[in-house]
């Protein structure tokens, strides 16, 4: 805490924004202390004010609908603070939605004095919210209207300011994608879920955050505080992400058969080896092509780059062009047989212009190709384009009729579930999605754990819902060998509670990856002057765990009826005839019971249990739930 003109300032504003866009009214609601201490930030108070606020079996694209941007309780602290998160129903799953973001506007946010924002109704005209301290207004926004979201953020700072933050949707959201994302930082998005098009349904182009704070919540104790929790990273890994970022793992993961190759159907010492692989290596063909390191808001790794302008006529990408990801390099490279460094570099930077979730349009890429390759689409079904692996230029166009939706790119734009509803039985085979999200670029064959967080978790296909942080101090030890499935339920249980800790404070895992993060409670009492242990930490992210489930379960949904494409368990032997995951085989039913068993929901329907829920002070969750 800090004083502030004789007040005492805390790491949260104690207010939101609620935005009824339908009227056009504005209003401010206090929120009261104990619901941060209960829920933090993020999707902690995002899953207290959804469940709370919308009705029950509403469809997510209709105006009743939530749609939150809530910083974490740490985000515009000195205390690795970095990141936001887009709360909905969401329009891909049917079910809880979210995605997480760093960049630059959850913090300017927070600065602007604001602990969030909650959108809901429809305006009648394009439109964008700016937030200048406390002066709030709706502003038209039909010029932008169908314009990039890179390009509209240009004008938008161009208008407000070089203090200006923007949060906004491209093309993708306005047409109501169900793959599309929210971005800010000319590049960031937050992508999952489909909130790109809950935004887009509402006609709301952007948010603009403007603030002339530079920090909250900052002493002298605080500064020593995290220089010496800087001093105390694991510095070969935070050298790593500072130097390659994400994209350093690309070609080791397309090796040891973490990356999934060839839509989930290939394997990479076979489809993609390492001369393969090499040529979009992070560190010699990545890299080179980048002119400078980029971090998000006061960030002590910066694990980013952003490039020279491209020299290459076919894949024009600008002049500070965002490294893309792993994720991005996966789910496009690996995943479609492409090796081009140039291409993926100009992939990233379409997906970020229309703002599509790069994990889903790679892999709608990958289906459209494998449905090509087995005749259940034709030249007829795509204008003529040929559809191959590793064919970067169809890929490319293929991309650009997503963002457009022209021809087959509007039947892809909505994810492979929804295509292959579209095209047919036949082509349900090559969907390779949980609930309706495409899956990330980790096989749940090396690591099970991902594969009870891509079924189980509110939100499917999410890799951001689990990490082993053994620094901790709190999650029981997983089995050694990867292939021993019993046991794991309660490290899984540990696991994922810490992940919501993390997000709904704002951290980001990657920071937390490398920091003592046994040093949390330490972070957030100081912000907030609270007396938090690390059981009480803990509690909170199993209370923001059982009522994301509850939202889950009361709209319909049961994890446990999801289905999960053979090729990824290994039930079927395609992508596990050779190299490192020869011969692996999930056993689904033991990871699942275990896992369930262990958080007190119930094995059959994933429903929290009334006890679980009223231990956790969430007794008229339980009503509603157990009637």
């Amino acid at each position: 805490m800090s004083e502030n003109n004789g007040a005492v300032e805390t790491g949260f504003n104690g207010k939101i924004l609620v935005v009824d866009l339908s009227s056009g009214s504005i209003s401010v609601e206090n929120v009261a202390e104990n619901l941060y201490r209960e829920y933090l930030g993020g999707y902690g108070l995002g899953a207290r004010f959804l469940w709370d606020r919308v009705p029950a079996g509403i469809d997510p694209l209709a105006p009743e609908n939530m749609l939150g941007l809530l910083p974490g309780l740490l985000t515009g602290t000195p205390l690795f603070g970095q990141r936001w998160q887009a709360v909905c129903k969401s329009p891909l799953t049917g079910g809880w939605g979210d995605a997480n973001c760093g960049g630059d506007f959850g913090g300017v946010l927070k600065l602007a004095g604001w602990d969030g924002v909650l959108f809901f109704g429809k305006s009648e005209n394009p439109a964008y919210l700016l937030v200048e301290g406390e002066k709030v207004e709706l502003r038209d926004a039909s010029d932008l209207w169908g314009t990039g979201a890179i390009e509209s953020e240009v004008e938008l700072k161009a208008r407000h300011g070089k203090r200006a933050s923007v949060a906004n949707i491209g093309q993708a959201g306005e047409t109501l994608s169900l793959i599309s994302g929210i971005c800010n930082d000319h590049g960031r998005l937050a992508a999952r879920s489909g909130v790109g098009a809950v935004m887009g349904s509402k006609n709301l182009k952007a948010v603009v955050a403007v603030s002339e704070r530079k920090i909250i919540s900052q002493t002298p104790e605080t500064i020593k505080m995290l220089r010496a929790n800087l001093d105390d990273m694991v510095k070969p890994l935070k050298d790593f992400f500072s130097n390659f970022g994400t994209t350093g793992i690309t070609a080791g993961s397309a090796l040891n058969g973490d990356s999934p190759v060839k839509n989930w159907g290939g394997v990479g010492v076979v489809d993609f080896p390492q001369e393969t692989a090499m040529q979009i290596d992070g560190g010699t063909a990545i890299n080179p092509k980048m002119e400078k390191k980029y971090g998000c808001w006061h960030c002590p790794i910066a694990c980013g780059a952003e490039s020279v302008e491209s020299t290459i006529e076919k894949y024009p990408y600008p002049h500070h062009t965002h490294r893309p990801e792993y994720e991005a390099m996966g789910a496009y490279g690996t995943m479609n047989l492409m090796n081009d460094p140039d291409a993926l570099i100009y992939l990233n930077h379409l997906c970020n212009e229309y703002g599509f979730d790069v994990i889903s349009a790679g892999g709608a890429a990958s289906f459209a190709i494998e449905c090509f390759e087995n005749g259940v689409i034709t030249k007829e079904d795509t204008g003529g384009l040929e559809l191959r692996w590793g064919d970067a230029e169809a890929i490319v166009e293929l991309t650009k009729m997503m963002g457009e939706r022209r021809g087959i790119g509007d039947v892809l734009a909505d994810g492979v579930q929804a295509a292959a509803a579209k095209l047919g039985p036949e082509a349900e085979q090559y969907a390779m999605h949980i609930g309706g999200q495409e899956l990330p670029m980790h096989d749940p064959k090396l690591q099970p754990e991902f594969h009870t967080t891509y079924k189980l978790d509110p939100t499917p296909g999410r890799h951001t819902q689990y990490d082993a942080n053994r620094r901790i101090g709190t999650i029981p030890a997983a089995p050694e060998d990867s292939k021993d499935y019993a046991g794991r339920g309660d490290h899984h249980k540990a696991a994922a509670e810490y992940m919501h800790v993390v997000n709904a404070g704002g951290m980001c895992q990657f920071i937390m990856m490398t920091a003592n993060t046994a040093n949390i409670p330490t972070w957030f009492n100081a912000v907030t002057g609270w007396d938090m242990d690390l059981d009480e930490i803990m509690a909170v992210g199993e209370r923001i765990a059982n009522l994301r489930m509850a939202y889950e379960v009361r709209e319909g949904g049961n994890p446990r009826t999801r289905n999960v494409p053979t090729r990824v368990t290994g039930e079927t032997s395609e992508a596990t005839h050779a190299g490192p995951l020869e011969g692996v085989r999930l056993d689904t039913e033991l990871l699942e019971v275990d896992y369930l068993n262990a958080c007190g929901w119930d094995p059959e329907s994933c429903k929290p249990s009334s006890e679980k829920l009223v231990s956790l002070g969430l007794s008229e969750v339980a009503e509603v739930l157990h009637v």
